[in-house]
Formats: C-alpha cells, sequence, structure tokens
C-alpha cells in the first residue's frame, strides 16, 4: 500500500502545479565524482566488462557505421553473432543495431573513466571523440546514413536514435572537458536534422505499418534537445522536443505506450518493449515543460500512474522484454538491466524539474536494489533479465518455457552476445548517471544532496569555489559526514535528502525541513563539516499482489539461496558467461508473528518453511548481495 500512497502523492503533485517552475538545476557532467565503495565498483567495471566490451566483441564496437561504412540503400543487415529467436524487426533492425552498441558502450564507458580520472581511458576517449568528430559532414550531418537514404525513410530505421545514442555522450564529455569545438559540432548536427525535418512541416515518425523499434528509439532525441536547451536557454530546442512528441503521437509506432491518446485513455494497459516505455517518460517530462501551457500536465501524472503498475518493489521495470499488459510479479515478470537504466534516468529528469523526494526515493531504489541486484555480486557480469524472486539462472525465468523459443537471457555475462549487446553497455552507463544526479543546484547560494551516496562535488556558489565530501558508506550505513572546503567563509544554503523510511534525524546542526529535505543555512568556515545519521527500523513492504518484502533503510533483504555454479560461453581468455544451479529448494512463507530484527547488516526473521511446515528462524541479506534469491514472501 505504501508504494501506492507515494505514486498517488505524486500524481497530485504534479498535477496541483499546471505551470510551475523547474525546482532544481542540475548541474554539468564531471561535477560530481564518486567515492568510497561506488568508486570501487565502478573501477572494477572499467577493468571488467565496462572497459573490455571492445576487446570482448570488437566486430560490434569498432564498426565504422558512423564513417566508412554508413547504410544505404543496398546495405545488408549485419551478423551481430545472436540468435533471433522471437524477434519481431527483420534484417532492417539489425542494419542500424551496432549505433546503439556501440554509441551507448562509449556513452558509458567515457562517463566512467572520466569521473574515475583514468589516464590511459581518458586518451582513448579524447581519441574517438576526435575520430568521430572527423565524420561529420560539411552540412553538419553526424550520423549514420549515406546521403542516398538519410531523412529518406518509408520503413524501421535508425536515424533519430544512433544520434541520440551518440550526442548523448558526446555532450557529456563537451560538459566535462569544456571543450567547445565538440559543443559546437552538436549544435551544428542538431541544427542539421531541424533542417531536414522541419518543424511542423514535416514528420520524422512517419514510417508504414511494419514493426519500427528503431524510429521509436529515436524519441530519445528530446534528451539531446533538452541538453542543449539547458546550455543555450534556447526555445527552439524546447519547442523542436514538443514537435517530436506530437508527431510521434499522430503516427503508427509499435511501440505505443507513450502515444498521448494511449496515455489519456484510462483502459490502456501498457503493452510495449519495456526499454521503449520507461525512456519515453523523458520525453513526455520535456513536452510537458515545454508546452509551458499546462496542456500535458495531466498526461504525465497519468503516465506516471500507469508506470507504478509494471514496477516491482525492488524497483525492477518490466521489461522481459514486452509488458504485454502484466502487471508486476516477484517471480513471473522479469526486469531487463535496459530498463532499469532507462526508468531511473526518466526519474533523475523528474526530479530536477520537480524537486520531489519521492522521486529521489525511487530513485535510490532502482539503484541500489533493483540494479545492485542483477549484477553479479563478485564478477564484473551483469544479467540481461533478473526477477525479484530469483530460484534459478539457468536461461530462461525461473525455469518457465516459453513455447518455439529458446531463452538465454537469465544469466550473466559481460556481454550477452547471443541475446544482444544493449543491457551491457547501459550498465556501463547507469553508475554515472546516478552519480551526476546525487547534487542539484536550486539557486545560486543552495546545494542540494537529492540522492546519497559517497561522492565529492566541485562547484562555485556566488563565483567562489565549493568543495564537498560526502564520507559514507550509505547504503550499507545510515550516517554520513559531509565535508566541505571552502576559499573563504561563506554563507550558503546545503540540502539533504531525508528518506522516506527514516524515522529521525541525529545531527549536531540547526535546520528546518522543507519539503522533506533537511535545510541547513549558516556560515560554513573554511574547512567545515556536517554530522548526520539516519535512525530507521525494519520496513514491511507489500506489493500490489499481496507479496512481503522486508527493508531496513535503503535497502530490500532477501534469503540467500545456495547454488551451483555452471559456465557458459567464453570471451577470450578472461570472461565466462555463468548459470547458476539451485542445490536447496525451500521457499518460506511471511507470517504476522515474524519479529524481524536488524542486526549486522543482516535482518533475522521467522518465516513458515513450505518443505518442513515449521516456523524457522531465517537470515536475510541485502538483496544486492545475491545470485539466487526469495525476497519476496
Amino acid at each position: 500500500m505504501k508504494k501506492i500512497v507515494i505514486i498517488i502523492f505524486l500524481v497530485q503533485f504534479l498535477s496541483a502545479k499546471a505551470q510551475q517552475s523547474e525546482k532544481f538545476q542540475s548541474l554539468p557532467f564531471g561535477s560530481v565524482k564518486p567515492q568510497g565503495w561506488l568508486r570501487t565498483q565502478m573501477q572494477a567495471d572499467i577493468e571488467g566488462f565496462v572497459g573490455n566490451l571492445d576487446k570482448i566483441v570488437p566486430e560490434l564496437i569498432n564498426d565504422p557505421i558512423y564513417s566508412s561504412e554508413r547504410l544505404g540503400k543496398h546495405s545488408k543487415a549485419k551478423d551481430l553473432g545472436n540468435m533471433k529467436e522471437g524477434d519481431a524487426a527483420g534484417d532492417d533492425q539489425y542494419k542500424w543495431w551496432n549505433s546503439e552498441t556501440q554509441s551507448n558502450w562509449w556513452d558509458g564507458y567515457l562517463r566512467n573513466v572520466l569521473l574515475l580520472n583514468d589516464e590511459e581511458g581518458i586518451l582513448k576517449v579524447e581519441a574517438y571523440v576526435k575520430r568521430i568528430l572527423q565524420t561529420q559532414d560539411a552540412d553538419g550531418y553526424l550520423g549514420i546514413y549515406d546521403k542516398d537514404l538519410r531523412y529518406q525513410f518509408q520503413s524501421e530505421n535508425g536515424e533519430l536514435w544512433a544520434k541520440a545514442t551518440l550526442y548523448r555522450g558526446l555532450l557529456a564529455y563537451s560538459e566535462y572537458s569544456n571543450d567547445k569545438t565538440v559543443f559546437f559540432a552538436i549544435e551544428r548536427a542538431v541544427d542539421n536534422v531541424m533542417q531536414a525535418y522541419p518543424i511542423h512541416n514535416s514528420s520524422p515518425f512517419s514510417s508504414g505499418t511494419g514493426f519500427n523499434g528503431g524510429v521509436s528509439h529515436g524519441l530519445t532525441f528530446t534528451d539531446v534537445l533538452e541538453r542543449l536547451f539547458y546550455h543555450t536557454q534556447n526555445e527552439k530546442y524546447r519547442e523542436y522536443a514538443l514537435f517530436l512528441y506530437r508527431d510521434f503521437s499522430n503516427t503508427f509506432q509499435t511501440e505505443a505506450d507513450a502515444q498521448l491518446k494511449n496515455v489519456l485513455n484510462d483502459k490502456y494497459l501498457l503493452q510495449s518493449h519495456g526499454v521503449h516505455t520507461f525512456e519515453h517518460i523523458r520525453t513526455l517530462i520535456i513536452a510537458k515543460y515545454a508546452a509551458k501551457d499546462g496542456a500535458l500536465d495531466v498526461a504525465l501524472s497519468r503516465y506516471l500512474e500507469k508506470i507504478k503498475s509494471v514496477v516491482t518493489v525492488s524497483g525492477g521495470a518490466i521489461g522481459d522484454e514486452w509488458i504485454a499488459q502484466r502487471t508486476a510479479d516477484a517471480s513471473h515478470t522479469g526486469y531487463e538491466y535496459c530498463s532499469l537504466e532507462e526508468l531511473l534516468d526518466s526519474y533523475c529528469l523528474l526530479l530536477q524539474k520537480t524537486g520531489s523526494a519521492v522521486v529521489a526515493d525511487e530513485v535510490e531504489n532502482i539503484f541500489y536494489n533493483a540494479a545492485q541486484g542483477s549484477r553479479h555480486p563478485e564478477k564484473s557480469y551483469i544479467a540481461y533479465l533478473k526477477t525479484d524472486n530469483s530460484f534459478e539462472m539457468l536461461g530462461t525465468k525461473n525455469g518457465e518455457v516459453e513455447p518455439d523459443r529458446k531463452l538465454t537471457r537469465y544469466k550473466y555475462s559481460a556481454a550477452h552476445q547471443d541475446v544482444a549487446v544493449c543491457c551491457n553497455p547501459n550498465a556501463g552507463r547507469i553508475s554515472p548517471y546516478f552519480v551526476q544526479n546525487s547534487w542539484m543546484r536550486e539557486n545560486e547560494s543552495t546545494l542540494v544532496a537529492t540522492l546519497l551516496v559517497p561522492n565529492v562535488l566541485e562547484t562555485t556558489v556566488n563565483g567562489s569555489s565549493v568543495k564537498i565530501v560526502n564520507e559514507t558508506n550509505y547504503p550499507y550505513e545510515n550516517k554520513m559526514t559531509v565535508r566541505i572546503r571552502l576559499s573563504a567563509p561563506t554563507s550558503l544554503v546545503i540540502k539533504i535528502r531525508k528518506p522516506a523510511w527514516a524515522t529521525q534525524v541525529l545531527t549536531n546542526e540547526r535546520f528546518v525541513y522543507d519539503d522533506n529535505y533537511i535545510k541547513i543555512e549558516r556560515v560554513f568556515k573554511e574547512n567545515d563539516f556536517i554530522e548526520l545519521e539516519f535512525k530507521t527500523e525494519v520496513q514491511i513492504k507489500k506489493s500490489a499482489k499481496n507479496e512481503h518484502y522486508f527493508a531496513y533503510g535503503a535497502l530490500l533483504y532477501a534469503k540467500y539461496i545456495d547454488s551451483q555454479e555452471i559456465a557458459g560461453r567464453t570471451y577470450g581468455s578472461k570472461f565466462t558467461d555463468v548459470m547458476y544451479q539451485p542445490t536447496e529448494t525451500i521457499q518460506y512463507h511471511f507470517i504476522d508473528e515474524h519479529r524481524a530484527k536488524y542486526k549486522k547488516n543482516e535482518i533475522v526473521v521467522r518465516l513458515f518453511n513450505s518443505q518442513s511446515n515449521r516456523i524457522e528462524k531465517v537470515s536475510l541479506v541485502p538483496f544486492g548481495k545475491t545470485i539466487l534469491r526469495q525476497a519476496a514472501f
């Protein structure tokens, strides 16, 4: 019931302010860097799948699809090395797919190495950026199609999608390095799109009546437009984003959950490929603020309300791979890692616009539970698909079999090439995006810790440099020391989000609550600090299907299921896919007299053993530290 109350509050919050101003401002990429356990994990990923994907699948990452092998009318579909059972797209999708794979990977890779100050990686990124910019045509075109085909489509294509994935990474590099040459190249490339698809006088999303997943992915081009608006405040970018959403809504789309007519139809149930459904939240947010007149306020509220029914208690957004009018279930609906990244990114944008601490709680839930719980806890691998209750990882969903389709998605891999190399590139993006949004600015003198994580912020306040280090092991501990470094004593406001689960805040600071943020306003010395601790207790979370979860602080806890590792496909000498066969089959059931207690990063609870028909004391561990698990009882 708590999750439903949270969403209802959010819907009411959004609906109440038809022309609300944007609450927070995002910071340029690189202003916030990871520290502590998250930095260690990101460094392990650079040494693991994130830093090596170009070596694991070089034929995909190094395909010169943006340069010497741009696609033309006579281009053939490429062999991506995957099995195609169950694919709806046909050959056209495989023509553009390498652009998604490599551009999303570069986006994640460059963000990781820049945040980690990885000198070797930075040199590699600089060479990549230089190489990509050399592919830009004199008219500004920067994309994957040759002149005989670009902007002239009557069927499935990846024109805008290939640009969106590429430009997002280039913009991050431009913000970090302050390289005006890169920024100018992106401006020219976007102007080229706007000239080829004139606003109100073209239809970029018209592509016939066949499958057009790449076309609808292209709606995320609004991400690029929104970031250009952030930098320039030029309204033409938001106006064009609104135009794209309206054209998308008025054309045939196979991934149509976010079309306005479907969003406003109370009887319409979400059914599209999950990742499309969740990434399109951002477009609707951007379009709402571009409209300015409140015309899309109700639409955004209703879309967020629909989303709540397809997300598990852990934050896992159904994406296995189509939502197919189902509701979230702990054992029977899986979530794709791509969907986790896209929903998190969308909620981060919503957080920036509204400032809602409720949204920030949801972002943390996705990252600390569903996303960490879809990583291998010891190896630098991810699960393409995962469920909250994970009773086996042998390729299929907890042993379920779909007729005429061989599923290989439920396993851990550094690439998942037998399915598609899409989730691994997106897995490389999720930590940098989370870190970037962990601090925001409310005004020139107010900095806001929106997401709680060990990090370091470097920015300015009223023209003076500020460095803030959050020393914490959060979410594994609920205390933190926030160290402030200033060039001179400065009056500023620091706001720190109070998580919804916190029952008490312990600090010696004088503060007031401001919309579930702890507001501290004083003159800070050159070397100053804030100490905080959030008190809490074991919480019972309940899903819409009456499934019970145990939580403490930001983390869910689960019964770890012992298993046997089974090796699978090997990529070179370093990376081997792994599956897991359970060595125990006991399933437990919730009882009212559970007597749950938290002790030393475990929850000890009484549960009913369905095999022995007895009540037993069971230890639960953090959700993200598990491979096989029972999380819902």
